[in-house]
């Protein structure tokens, strides 16, 4: 596209010419209704970096590094459930097929809001703990739904860290 024909745009050009300049950016792939979603593959990796990263930096270094691979920009529309369900299953699929990650929780939880937010989605990664017995838990919750789930085998945790933006 030249730089004529963003000046023509911001100049307040005839509608005409408007509605075919945005035409001509929807059929670059410039502009697109809704942005990709993640592949299989491509959620399998992201878990798999994610577990590697925790098992070698830590969980709470992993965490001060969301704010770089999780962007603060947020979309005006929703997460649908049917997409927050369709990378849940995903995850979770992967997550238990995996001898590597071996359903970690943790992993999980910041691979699920990694993703979500990196579609400029709404999600918040939380950290819960129960008293008795003792436990921790991650989850991630977007759309009313928590990747994985937020009381696993019916344990209530209460949760002590939120995350709802880029690592804040």
């Amino acid at each position: 596209m030249a730089t004529a024909d963003v000046q023509k745009f911001a100049d307040g050009s005839p509608a005409e010419q408007r509605a075919e300049l945005v035409t001509g950016l929807i059929r670059a792939g410039c502009a697109t209704a809704r942005p990709r979603e993640h592949s299989d593959a491509e959620v399998g990796l992201w878990l798999r970096g994610v577990n590697l990263l925790i098992r070698t930096m830590g969980f709470g270094r992993v965490l001060r590094l969301l704010s770089l691979v999780a962007p603060e920009y947020a979309r005006a529309d929703s997460p649908s459930a049917e997409d927050v369900a369709r990378l849940k299953r995903a995850v979770t699929s992967h997550a238990r097929s995996s001898w590597f990650v071996n359903d970690d929780c943790k992993a999980e939880a910041v691979t699920a809001f990694v993703l979500l937010r990196r579609r400029g989605l709404k999600a918040v990664l939380h950290v819960g703990v129960r008293e008795h017995p003792f436990a921790l838990h991650a989850w991630t919750s977007s759309a009313g739904l928590c990747i994985p789930d937020a009381d696993p085998r019916g344990h209530a945790f209460t949760p002590v860290l939120s995350i709802d933006g880029g690592g804040q």
